[in-house]
């Protein structure tokens, strides 16, 4: 067991973690997995986990271990059943892969274990940033976990939806800007028109909401259809995702890019 020390410092980072900049190339690594598996938790919900280890540690009259972390995430984090763990990785997966094959960028960590269900972190290269095809392969990215879905369970769940901050409102948002702001449109499109109340506008004008429904739509099929043509990483990384519940990015870029080799 690694003892924590060699990764932890009494700073002032809320979290007691030390920066990656000031540690030593080979516990790196072991910080980055705590990082992915704290994903979506507040700093006063990592001092606090940080805080009981080290009391357990005290306790038991031995040095705090990465374990003593790791397990204070986990045990932070409600226990998921089975079925509902696999779509979750299915949907998680399903981003990650989207997002690597069509170039937008590497995957920095995901996790499945997180208190309001998967949770991803992506990172975005230039490259064609603003064209037309990088807003529609953007759009394929978001809709890509609820394809996986689709494609490996034949039905899709609430997962993409029901939230502001969810898969579906982000490509509403997203479709209802190209129609609208960006210069890609339909109708008008050197226009520039700005919606102050987003649902209004496309609840009184029908068709514009078809559009972007289109838009939509049209993002869901080119997810599905690089799924279908990346199986093998696709099965891969729900197969790693499911049983480790938290992979950082070195760890999903690897399974990745091997399953091409």
């Amino acid at each position: 067991m690694t003892p924590i020390s060699s990764i932890m410092t009494t700073t002032s980072n809320a979290s007691g973690l030390q920066p990656t900049d000031a540690l030593a190339p080979e516990t790196a690594p072991l910080l980055r997995q705590l990082a992915t598996r704290a994903m979506g938790m507040t700093g006063a919900d990592i001092e606090r986990i940080v805080r009981q280890a080290r009391l357990t540690a005290r306790r038991e009259k031995r040095p705090l271990r990465y374990d003593d972390i790791e397990a204070g995430l986990r045990n932070h984090r409600p226990t998921l059943p089975y079925d509902v763990r696999w779509r979750y990785a299915i949907h998680e997966a399903g981003h990650a892969v989207v997002h690597h094959a069509l170039g937008l960028g590497d995957v920095t960590g995901l996790t499945i274990d997180a208190n309001d269900g998967g949770y991803n972190i992506l990172n975005f290269s230039g490259g064609s940033a603003g064209t037309l095809a990088w807003h529609e392969n953007m759009m394929a990215m978001l809709m890509a976990g609820r394809a996986a879905e689709l494609l490996l369970l034949t039905s899709a769940s609430t997962g993409s939806a029901g939230a502001d901050h969810s898969d579906l409102a982000k490509a509403t948002d997203l479709g209802l800007a190209m129609e609208t702001k960006l210069g890609f449109g339909g109708v008008r499109p050197l226009l520039y028109l700005s919606h102050p109340v987003p649902e209004q506008a496309l609840t009184s004008d029908r068709n514009l909401a078809n559009r972007v429904h289109v838009r939509i739509e049209t993002g869901l099929e080119l997810a599905m259809e690089v799924i279908k043509l990346n199986r093998p990483p696709m099965d891969a990384l729900v197969r790693a995702l499911f049983g480790a519940q938290a992979l950082d990015g070195p760890a999903v870029m690897a399974i990745l890019r091997r399953s091409y080799d």
